[in-house]
């Protein structure tokens, strides 16, 4: 079956349009947790950069968001969509009259016949939930709705403390989670303001369904902690600290008598990959000591290897200008506008955006341009 839902999944996606909904960044080619993340920073970064301004982060919770979809309005989307009747027909019949038993030892509950929800597990859920959301986009210029599957984030830019279309967005956003079917979890739901501003201000608090929504100063976003100060010691704490969690492992191997090219392996697949995941989106603004206590855990393994192994600043230049080339080749990539080519003479430069601080000049999209 699950062989059966690839096909299906794969034929889904070669007839989606190229248009859809360009800040969805899950199960699309050329697209990933990075990418969301940068393009939020860059978003923020960007408008922060002006005077009077600063950025409210709403980072959205559902209450079992796979299982509230409701088939009836998805294949209604789907059809809007231009996927073909039959499929559409194939998708509800799918979705609907799955019998489904709880097991507990030798013990069997009696089975029950589910009509809503997509199975998690299956191939095909994750790829319709992003279907069944395409059409929560933002209402308000100076908003932007980014999601990673069911991770949705609402990114509001206020100037001159005007707060009126964020706050009519949640509203919005509220309206359209009732009329879908899709029930926010506010007491997980939290925000961050970013505010660097000299004179400090007292934001009022957003409500949801008449919750006060919590307010952060961190928050752990597709993997990586963002701070309301946009800097990135709490991150790199927490990743060193699971990177030496794993040196142990790494050290009773080398007693144990494995190779070095062994060793070196497990490194690149348990340590290098929590030490580089998302690097391309944080690690240009991190401070000279956080790079240290980084590059510190490196040294460390490679001392117990007894091989060289790539510095994080040569991984982090690596990944920046593939990513680069990868968006510049990708006319429906929502970051593809930032590289604007110079004349035909300077072939392979690329327009420089400005930028008055150095926390923008740092960003991954400044970094990959120049």
């Amino acid at each position: 079956m699950k062989c059966f839902e690839r096909l299906v999944k794969d034929h889904i996606t070669s007839i989606l349009p190229d248009t859809l909904d360009p800040l969805q960044f899950a199960y699309r080619p050329n697209r990933s947790t990075d990418d969301a993340i940068a393009i939020t920073l860059h978003t923020a970064l960007t408008h922060l950069d002006k005077r009077n301004t600063y950025v409210r982060m709403l980072f959205i919770d559902y209450s079992s968001a796979f299982n509230t979809i409701v088939p009836s309005k998805l294949v209604i989307k789907l059809e809007t969509l231009g996927l073909d009747p039959a499929l559409c027909n194939w998708v509800l019949d799918f979705l609907t009259g799955r019998s489904q038993v709880v097991r507990v030892g030798n013990n069997i509950s009696t089975p029950l016949i589910l009509n809503t929800g997509a199975p998690q597990g299956c191939v095909l859920s994750p790829l319709l939930y992003s279907l069944f959301t395409h059409d929560c986009v933002a209402k308000h210029a100076s908003n932007s709705i980014i999601k990673f599957a069911d991770d949705t984030t609402v990114v509001g830019l206020i100037t001159n403390n005007d707060e009126t279309a964020y706050r009519e967005e949640v509203r919005a956003l509220g309206v359209w989670c009732q009329e879908n079917n899709l029930s926010l979890n506010v007491s997980k739901t939290k925000e961050m303001i970013v505010d660097f501003r000299k004179q400090e201000r007292e934001h009022p608090p957003i409500h949801i369904e008449g919750t006060v929504v919590e307010k952060v100063e961190s928050f752990k976003f597709l993997g990586v902690h963002i701070t309301d100060k946009l800097n990135w010691s709490t991150h790199t704490d927490s990743v060193v600290k699971k990177a030496q969690q794993r040196l142990f492992n790494l050290r009773r191997l080398k007693k144990f008598g494995l190779s070095p090219k062994s060793l070196t392996n497990l490194y690149r697949c348990t340590i290098e990959s929590i030490l580089s995941g998302c690097i391309t989106a944080w690690y240009g603004n991190c401070s000279a000591h956080n790079r240290k206590a980084l590059q510190r855990v490196v040294r460390t393994a490679q001392r117990i290897t007894g091989g060289k192994l790539p510095a994080l600043q040569d991984t982090y230049t690596t990944r920046c200008h593939r990513k680069a080339k990868n968006i510049i080749k990708d006319n429906n990539h929502p970051s593809h506008c930032l590289f604007t080519p110079l004349s035909s003479r300077r072939r392979g430069q690329y327009r420089c955006i400005k930028a008055g601080t150095e926390r923008l000049k740092n960003s991954f999209y400044l970094k990959a341009i120049r």
